[in-house]
């Protein structure tokens, strides 16, 4: 949320105090003509009723409160305020005073002093919105922006807590509408919810993070630092909501303060939606719809990749068994429907097949175990069990870490873990026909439940 937006929440704090008629020169400890006399309440303050409103009884101390509210020049108002919160520091009017000075610090841009008037201000009244509103709102952005990060978030996300337990308790101010009440409401709501939100995501509460700022983005869709934190709340849990991380993400990449920070995020957004999708087909239309729609519409889906078995079916449709390279079948026998699997294993067994750049993982005259496919042999792991048809001649036999041709039968073969098993084994002096086994298609992992 910008600071404006905080400004406006804020404002009629400040604005109050111009309601408050400009006094004439009286004699010491009366009231100015049109000013309530000591003993009545204090009209125009925030929140306040005629029956509810705070009463000054001392003329001395009435006069001074005025005397500092009724100021134009903001350094004179608040050195008044200041004075007056000094010299009656249990007065009845010290919350609307702190308040007031609260909303003249900010704006004369003193962030500090800001800061420092609004935590009195939660200290004397623990359910004001307006203070617990500009504190959940500048210890989240200063953390986000790396000034003592670690405090500031863990004060954020205490203000913001307390700013929604004590929203609902929150009286309409005299004189605002209600359309424009609510509308106050929602976007206090909205920073409490930041504060809230980017302290979860910090600790790895991403519940608590999807939750939190999700409502804070719908009140604020073009704000960088909340839409973005709520795409890597839903990426980085735990299972992964693909399908929103992803959204937020483009929408971040649509909204993103700089070119610099968009070319930043953008190869990890893009590599989820890859992730997901199988393809990076579709992600251009993608980018461009999120710039558009400031929420995620209701009818928007990514369609998934094929799983590894839909993969293992495709591949018993589209090639023939005894064409396929090992690493096909490894993927088909590990992961494919049973009905496939077959298919896959009774064309090849019993049949003499050819494989090249195997791996030799141990060896003994009678009996090899090999690694076939360049991902078993890039993990030292045996695929292939294979029985010789006469003992390998000592000469002959080829050490661990040897790469090897060779002719076998496949018989039977494990699932788990992966292992053909071959007999009738031959030592193959040329590079087999068959080629050098290719690396098997990757196994992705399963999309999250929508």
């Amino acid at each position: 949320m910008k600071k404006i937006l905080v400004t406006a929440v804020l404002g009629f704090a400040v604005v109050a105090a111009g309601q408050v008629a400009q006094p004439a020169q009286q004699p010491q400890g009366q009231p100015a003509q049109g000013q309530p006399a000591p003993g009545q309440a204090a009209q125009g303050q925030p929140g306040a009723s005629p029956s509810q409103a705070p009463v000054i009884k001392d003329p001395a101390e009435y006069n001074a409160y005025v005397g500092a509210v009724q100021q134009n020049d903001p350094a004179a108002k608040i050195s008044g305020l200041e004075a007056f919160l000094t010299q009656y520091p249990n007065s009845v009017m010290k919350t609307q005073a702190l308040e007031i000075l609260m909303g003249t610090y900010q704006q004369t841009g003193n962030q500090a002093k800001t800061l420092d008037a609004a935590t009195k201000l939660v200290q004397a009244d623990p359910n004001n919105v307006r203070a617990l509103t500009l504190l959940a709102y500048l210890k989240r952005t200063m953390a986000q922006a790396g000034q003592n990060p670690q405090q500031n978030l863990a004060d954020a996300k205490k203000y913001g807590q307390l700013g929604l337990d004590a929203l609902p308790k929150f009286n309409k101010p005299e004189g605002t509408s209600d359309a424009d009440f609510q509308k106050m409401k929602d976007q206090m709501s909205g920073i409490f919810n930041a504060a809230v939100g980017i302290a979860a995501l910090q600790d790895k509460d991403y519940a608590t993070a999807q939750k939190s700022l999700k409502v804070a983005a719908d009140a604020n869709p073009q704000d960088f630092s909340i839409v973005y934190p709520l795409a890597l709340a839903y990426l980085q849990a735990t299972p992964q909501d693909s399908i929103n991380g992803i959204w937020y993400g483009a929408r971040a990449l649509a909204i993103a303060p700089t070119p610099q920070v968009a070319t930043q995020i953008e190869p990890y957004i893009k590599r989820q939606y890859v992730k997901y999708h199988g393809a990076d087909d579709g992600w251009t239309d993608l980018v461009a719809r999120a710039k558009a729609s400031p929420t995620m519409p209701a009818d928007f889906t990514i369609k998934p990749a094929p799983t590894p078995a839909d993969q293992a079916a495709d591949l018993v449709k589209s090639k023939d068994p005894t064409k396929m390279d090992f690493a096909e079948w490894e993927l088909i026998l590990t992961v494919g429907k049973q009905e496939d699997a077959d298919t896959v294993f009774n064309a090849i067994k019993g049949k003499a097949v050819q494989l090249g750049g195997a791996k030799v993982i141990s060896s003994s005259p009678a009996k090899l175990t090999l690694a076939a496919s360049l991902d078993d042999i890039d993990a030292n792991k045996a695929d292939v069990e294979l029985t010789m048809s006469a003992p390998i001649p000592a000469k002959l036999l080829p050490k661990e870490g040897a790469t090897i041709d060779f002719e076998g039968t496949p018989e039977t073969y494990t699932k788990n873990p992966f292992l053909i098993s071959m007999d009738k084994g031959v030592l193959l002096t040329k590079k087999a026909p068959a080629g050098t086994p290719k690396k098997k298609p990757p196994v992705r992992r399963k999309p999250a439940a929508q």
